[in-house]
């Protein structure tokens, strides 16, 4: 199944902010969210619920990995929309 993403303001300024400021670490961000809309089991996204947040209306976050190396590691948090086959991107953030 393809999903269809939505992004968060902040999302969307994380993502034009790292394609200005580390273009490799961009493209490594859409290589990732091309994954997440075909393929959210991919073993490489490492997708899992993350227990420290929750969406807008208390729905469950998940994380998904772009890079598990620190003290670069990045993650990919988003939720599942109502509605079938669209999930909405929250942040895009270095992960300590």
């Amino acid at each position: 199944m393809d999903f269809k993403l939505e992004f968060t303001t902040e999302a969307k300024e994380a993502l034009a902010n790292l394609e200005q400021t580390d273009p490799k670490k961009h493209k490594k961000v859409l290589k990732t969210l091309g994954l997440m809309q075909t393929n959210l089991q991919h073993p490489s996204l490492n997708t899992h619920k993350f227990d420290s947040l929750s969406g807008p209306e208390d729905e469950e976050v998940f994380e998904a990995y772009v890079e598990n190396k620190t003290p670069a590691a990045f993650r990919v948090f988003w939720y599942y929309r109502p509605g079938k086959g669209v999930i909405t991107i929250i942040a895009i953030t270095p992960h300590p």
